[in-house]
């Protein structure tokens, strides 16, 4: 791998290059599904904050050290073609404000301490991190992203595991509700990442990466996020445990989007549908996830 338009030699790198290349926005997003998780476990097995307020802090904390550590060991990985897209062209590893070797070892030491965290809460909680981590870092980055299309479907378990590491830092025995949250997270991203696909399709084309969009075209990308926008809808109401107002705000907030999501076929101006696409799928999982927690407050 060919190194940025900087010399490795003489890096500068700052604490925003670290946090750009750590991803926080990722980071933050991982978290809301990850408490979601900690804290229905806490109401499904009758447990107080005071109780578990420890292993809150150890789970948060790992499980944001190892999605970040994650995202260093993406940006180590993928510098050689995140030098062709516009839209990382300015990231530090690319730029080489940051050694990669610096960023590898970044990477390495976070995934591990957020490891040793998450286990001191529980192993199954230390599992499933590990488990999210290798299918981003290795199936998904070194692997799929530069070799099939289904790369982002793959990809989505990774994004899944936060609410399963939440519930597991609780309880260890997954309750059903537990792989509920994991699979509306597995079903949301592909239609999320897809959309941003869709958006930054020549960037991909020209870094020889094979998105759907790039390999496929358009109008079969918009059929595959329909189903997935469509199967979402009826998972999210399995959640009928919640009561009245979330079975309510779950099917309004599902059919919306699948109006949106079906209005792409007739669409003329696709990059404006996909940027509407993108937008409502991160509104809809922020409000269903906080939804999940008011409800059961």
């Amino acid at each position: 791998m060919e190194p940025g338009p900087l010399s490795e030699a003489n890096p500068t790198g700052t604490w925003k290059d670290f946090l750009t290349i750590a991803k926080l926005g990722i980071v933050m997003s991982n978290l809301i599904t990850t408490f979601a998780g900690f804290f229905l476990a806490l109401k499904y097995n009758n447990l107080l904050f005071s109780d578990k307020i420890g292993d809150l802090v150890l789970c948060i904390l790992g499980a944001a050290l190892v999605i970040a550590g994650g995202c260093c060991l993406n940006n180590y990985i993928d510098r050689d073609i995140d030098q062709l897209m516009e839209r990382t062209i300015e990231r530090p590893t690319v730029t080489g404000r940051i050694s990669a070797n610096q960023v590898l070892w970044v990477g390495i030491i976070l995934s591990a301490i957020g490891t040793v965290m998450l286990a001191m809460t529980t192993l199954t909680a230390a599992v499933m991190g590990l488990i999210g981590l290798f299918v981003y870092v290795v199936v998904y980055t070194m692997w799929l992203k530069r070799t099939h299309s289904i790369n982002t479907v793959v990809g989505g378990i990774s994004g899944a595991v936060p609410p399963l590491i939440g519930w597991a830092a609780v309880d260890a025995n997954l309750h059903w509700v537990a792989w509920i949250l994991f699979l509306i997270m597995f079903l949301w991203q592909p239609p999320h990442f897809l959309a941003l696909a869709m958006k930054r399709c020549e960037d991909y084309r020209k870094a020889g990466i094979p998105m759907l969009p790039v390999v496929s075209g358009f109008a079969l990308t918009k059929r595959q996020m329909i189903w997935y926008v469509a199967a979402l809808l009826p998972v999210s109401l399995y959640l009928f445990e919640f009561g009245i107002v979330y079975l309510i705000l779950a099917a309004v907030l599902g059919t919306g989007w699948l109006i949106l999501a079906l209005s792409g076929l007739k669409t003329k101006d696709d990059m404006k549908w996909a940027r509407m696409m993108f937008v409502y799928s991160l509104n809809y999982m922020t409000i269903m996830f906080v939804a999940m927690i008011l409800v059961n407050i």
